[in-house]
């Protein structure tokens, strides 16, 4: 099964609901998505839609950097060589985390449609579902506790909500939240490198009756060595986001003493599931638990994270909620989700199908 032809184009989704977080307020976003043809009649589907907050391109650039000219070494490769040809790709798109991303994706979307197994039984299968918590973005504390009973109504039991523009409001919404809540749902804060070290401390001294679960990328994206002096609870409850792009900062991260108990692995971030399978090992090599987020993004790329997460056994938590709230998206498929609950359909690949249209 050889490849005969690449497609790629831009897809502006808006949002159903405008979000904030700390530094920008989000109503649509663009993806690129990208279509890889072979000569049997498949398609393998990839999209990417890389931050350029925190990687300096985003989807524009991922399809500028998908060119024609740029793509054409792929025509005729066989699908079969999947590791060589992700190879080729990290390497051709080194400084395209998006661009990489999509390609990896659709190309591991193939290989398990050549298999004709889902893609999660290729990359051995550790977990058969997990609940992804949902986002509810910065608002006064009404706005956050009417979107918190929304979402519990529909089933979902853990909720993470952003933070970082008023440590004041925040622990003030946090308590109001788990009030209203009450103590059975799970609550995840991601601050959006908010805080300073000293304000990460108070905030956890404060927010700790509300049972915090974790605290996602509190410090500056370059506070590493901050998070390493974090006293142990603290340090074993935050996540790395910003701070985590590439397996290098993986190894920087588990050096002695280690900066976080958690890595947030984002295929969007590292290029793909080539790169992220690497920072999966580093984790699991130094007892860093797994999880697994997303930006504003296709179905198609939300489960070919799921997949790769479902793979992994130090998997801990999900936050793949980035196709919920779009308005449309251009496939149907690849996961279920029920009661906040994602699983795998056992359909081949990455079990999407495309809109037509």
């Amino acid at each position: 099964m050889k490849i005969k032809a690449v497609h790629v184009r831009k897809e502006d989704l808006e949002l159903t609901r405008p979000y904030t977080i700390a530094y920008k307020t989000v109503d649509s976003v663009s993806n690129c998505i990208v279509e890889i043809e072979t000569d049997s009649g498949k398609i393998g589907y990839g999209a990417a839609n890389p931050s350029k907050h925190v990687l300096g391109v985003d989807a524009d650039d991922t399809v500028a950097a998908l060119s024609e000219e740029n793509t054409e070494w792929l025509i005729g490769q066989d699908i079969r060589e999947l590791h060589q040809s992700v190879y080729e790709a990290q390497y051709r798109f080194a400084k395209q985390p998006g661009a990489c991303a999509a390609l990896d994706i659709a190309l591991h979307d193939l290989f398990a449609q050549q298999l004709e197994i889902p893609l999660v039984k290729f990359l051995g299968q550790k977990h058969q579902s997990l609940p992804t918590s949902i986002t509810i973005g910065i608002k006064n504390t009404e706005e956050t506790l009417a979107e918190a009973d929304e979402y519990v109504g529909r089933g979902f039991k853990i909720l993470k909500v952003k933070l970082g523009k008023s440590m004041a409001e925040d622990i003030e919404r946090l308590k109001k939240l788990r009030e209203r809540v009450g103590k059975d749902i799970i609550i995840r804060v991601d601050a959006n490198q908010g805080y300073t070290m000293l304000q990460l401390e108070d905030f956890y001294y404060a927010t700790f009756g509300p049972n915090i679960e974790l605290i996602e990328q509190p410090l500056a994206a370059d506070a590493v060595d901050d998070s390493r002096h974090l006293p142990t609870e603290i340090k074993d409850m935050v996540a790395m986001d910003e701070s985590l792009v590439t397996p290098e900062h993986a190894h920087w991260l588990t050096c002695t003493p280690r900066a976080s108990g958690i890595f947030n692995i984002k295929l969007m971030k590292c290029g793909g599931i080539g790169h992220a399978r690497e920072i999966a090992n580093i984790a699991k090599n130094a007892q860093v638990d797994l999880m697994w987020g997303c930006n504003d993004e296709s179905r198609i790329s939300i489960t070919a994270a799921l997949h790769l997460a479902l793979a992994t056994s130090n998997t801990k938590y999900l936050d793949l909620d980035g196709s919920l709230d779009l308005a449309r998206d251009v496939v149907t498929g690849g996961f279920e989700l029920k009661d906040g609950m994602m699983s795998l359909t056992d359909q081949p690949g990455l079990g999407v199908k495309r809109i037509n249209g």
